[in-house]
């Protein structure tokens, strides 16, 4: 008989040790097995074989896969639970599918088509040729692939993926989100159709599993493709890794363990003595400097991949002259008219605005009410097409009021704009046109993913979207790029306000003037002269980066620092500052050289009938956050190198 410890990977199990089970035969490090844990099963993985122990054990019940996980990421799970402290068996559980103990098989995991056979890679430019060099000579593991958007970063990726399989080497390709991915899929199943593994969280239980496990027991070189959570994929012999869009936000996990994609990244490229390429048109701050302070490669690409004597012409709409307005509260009369001009044109236009629903605010104009969540205190949004009332933060929703419920009467009204106001104003100003909608409320048929071949093809005359149509997408008859609001995201009381508002709009501005054909883009603001505004049009990264900096360190954010956000929930706001208060004060007087802010309520105080506030914790050293994190009741949360502290 042979006893092992067995890390388990269950949401239920939330020992900081592993358990001891029997077994009759050997088995390795790394062995993935299912086991009893109370009245259930669970996974598990082998940590080691030790001595039988004094008190009785339960055996294994069967072995999952006869291939153990790679001892990188054995090592790379024992390094997570020291860098984002969270419950042993949550972190396992970002390692493998729950899934592993069935054994139906799955349908296919992709609607994406798989060619017949590869297509020719076109030639690179003379800027991506220097970029490919460059990554192949540097002895860095961690470098930032710094292009312009159109410059061609994709091409770059396939030519240094081609070379890694030429070595008999896989590699891991991230994207920011799962709209994204088909797209990323499709160019890497052209160019490798036999090689290329996608990974996502809509695939089924099933299907995710087959996937995974075709991971696992590759003897050949594998692609793998997905979001980031496919950074943990069970890879063999991994030759690189490539996190494209890498300062996107998606990148980080928003529930235990908080980690950061990037940092997780450059942890496996180090175990495996094998390089990260950080793809972006518009780096974090707090990457640029951090690469820039260690002296590691940053390769800068500003020319388009496609040569083109194509212009863009870019336009400002003050959004407080309303004469420009006569047509519409929303849609100015310039870019109604090169939407027209793009029509008759045959090309594809794009109008861009960062918020869901039909109306933002419902208020009554006689008395002043407002309708908000009665669990969260937060503005309720309107959705026109359902006639609902709905919280983006815990789900409520209810009808439509058709009356004031404070003193009755009918003035109610709708204030700012929302993607479905949009599309409703666009089919009556242009009913022949094709007009859909991409945002995170759209139905799963009309999701981007499924409707990509009709808006590449050019058959959709009109897209509304908010940032997922932003990212990556790359749109042969988009002629005309309207941006609603240029500045909504300004006004949010956070550190990191102005950098999301620069990367979203120099995002969106580079879906036009790709080379395909003339772009044109009309930008509406309040304020179109603003410094963040015009280094965006005028791709100025190094002035909005250099000023960033300067800010950064006056007033001690990332990268000058690093922050822990601590976080409780209460019944009651006095329940919830009086905890807030114990805590702070219990921290301060630890001794460790720790910068308090607050405590004060979190920026969405009320949620879901829970009163919420919060402690930000400044240091220096990462590891005195770490320590502070040992000093937390057990029913706080904190997210350690938080992206925003809101």
């Amino acid at each position: 008989m042979h006893y092992y410890e067995v890390w388990l990977s269950s949401q239920q199990f939330h020992g900081e040790s592993p358990l001891t089970y029997s077994a009759d035969e050997r088995l390795n490090r790394g062995s993935i097995v299912v086991v009893p844990l109370q009245r259930r099963l669970a996974l598990g993985v082998v940590h080691k074989e030790v001595n039988k122990p004094t008190f009785p054990t339960k055996p294994i019940k069967k072995i999952a896969t006869t291939v153990p996980l790679p001892a990188h990421v054995m090592d790379l799970f024992a390094w997570l639970r020291i860098y984002y402290p969270a419950p042993l068996g949550v972190l396992l559980s970002l390692f493998m599918p729950n899934s592993l103990a069935q054994t139906s098989r799955a349908k296919s995991a992709t609607n994406v088509q798989k060619p017949s056979s590869a297509k020719s890679l076109p030639p690179l430019t003379a800027e991506q040729t220097t970029a490919v060099s460059t990554i192949h000579e540097s002895t860095a593991t961690t470098m930032l692939l710094h292009g312009d958007t159109g410059t061609g970063k994709t091409r770059v990726y396939l030519e240094l993926v081609k070379q890694q399989l030429e070595h008999n080497k896989s590699a891991i390709v991230l994207t920011p989100e799962i709209g994204l991915t088909p797209q990323l899929a499709r160019t890497f199943l052209e160019a490798f159709p036999d090689k290329v593994v996608i990974l996502h969280s809509t695939l089924t239980p099933a299907q995710r599993r087959d996937e995974w496990l075709k991971v696992l027991t590759a003897t050949e070189p594998l692609v793998v493709i997905g979001p980031r959570s496919a950074i943990f994929s069970p890879v063999h012999n991994l030759g690189i890794i490539i996190i494209d869009e890498c300062h996107d936000t998606a990148y980080k996990q928003e529930q235990a363990p908080y980690y950061q994609t990037t940092r997780v990244a450059a942890k496996l490229a180090e175990l495996n003595k094998v390089k990260l390429i950080l793809g972006s048109a518009t780096p974090l701050v707090s990457d640029y400097y951090a690469l820039s302070s260690k002296n590691l490669p940053i390769i800068r690409m500003q020319e388009l991949a496609t040569k083109s004597d194509h212009e863009v012409v870019i336009e400002t709409v003050n959004l407080k002259d309303r004469d420009e307005f006569s047509r519409s509260n929303w849609i100015s009369n310039k870019l109604i008219a090169h939407i027209a001009t793009a029509l008759q044109n045959g090309g594809q236009s794009l109008v861009f605005l960062n918020r869901r629903g039909t109306a933002r605010l419902v208020l009554c104009h006689s008395c002043g009410w407002q309708a908000v969540c009665p669990r969260c205190d937060l503005p309720l949004t309107y959705h026109g097409d359902h006639h609902t009332l709905q919280c983006h933060t815990c789900g409520y929703n209810e009808s439509a009021p058709a009356a004031c419920p404070a003193c009755k009467s009918a003035d109610i009204v709708f204030k700012s704009v929302g993607t479905k106001t949009l599309v409703t104003e666009l089919q009556h100003l242009f009913p022949k046109a094709r007009v859909m909608r991409f945002d995170s409320d759209t139905k799963k048929a009309d999701r981007l993913e499924a409707n990509y071949d009709d808006i590449k093809s050019g058959k959709i005359d009109i897209l509304v979207g908010t940032q997922m149509l932003s990212k990556g997408l790359d749109l042969p008859k988009l002629e005309l790029l309207g941006i609603v609001m240029a500045d909504t995201s300004l006004s949010f009381p956070d550190f990191t306000a102005e950098e999301r508002t620069y990367q979203m709009l120099t995002q969106v501005l580079g879906r036009v003037g790709r080379g395909h054909r003339e772009g044109r883009v009309v930008l509406q603001s309040f304020s179109p002269d603003g410094p963040v505004i015009q280094a965006a049009i005028t791709r100025d990264y190094d002035a909005f980066y250099q000023n960033q900096v300067l800010e950064r360190k006056l007033y001690k954010f990332p990268p000058f620092c690093y922050l822990l956000k601590l976080t409780c929930s209460r019944a009651s706001s006095s329940s919830a500052q009086k905890a807030a208060r114990t805590l702070a004060e219990k921290i301060q007087s630890s001794g460790l050289t720790v910068e308090i802010a607050g405590p004060s309520p979190a920026f969405i105080e009320k949620n879901n009938n829970k009163y919420q506030w919060q402690i930000i914790v400044r240091s220096k050293s990462r590891t005195e956050l770490l320590e502070v994190i040992k000093l937390i009741p057990a029913n706080w949360t904190y997210d350690i190198d938080p992206s925003n502290l809101l």
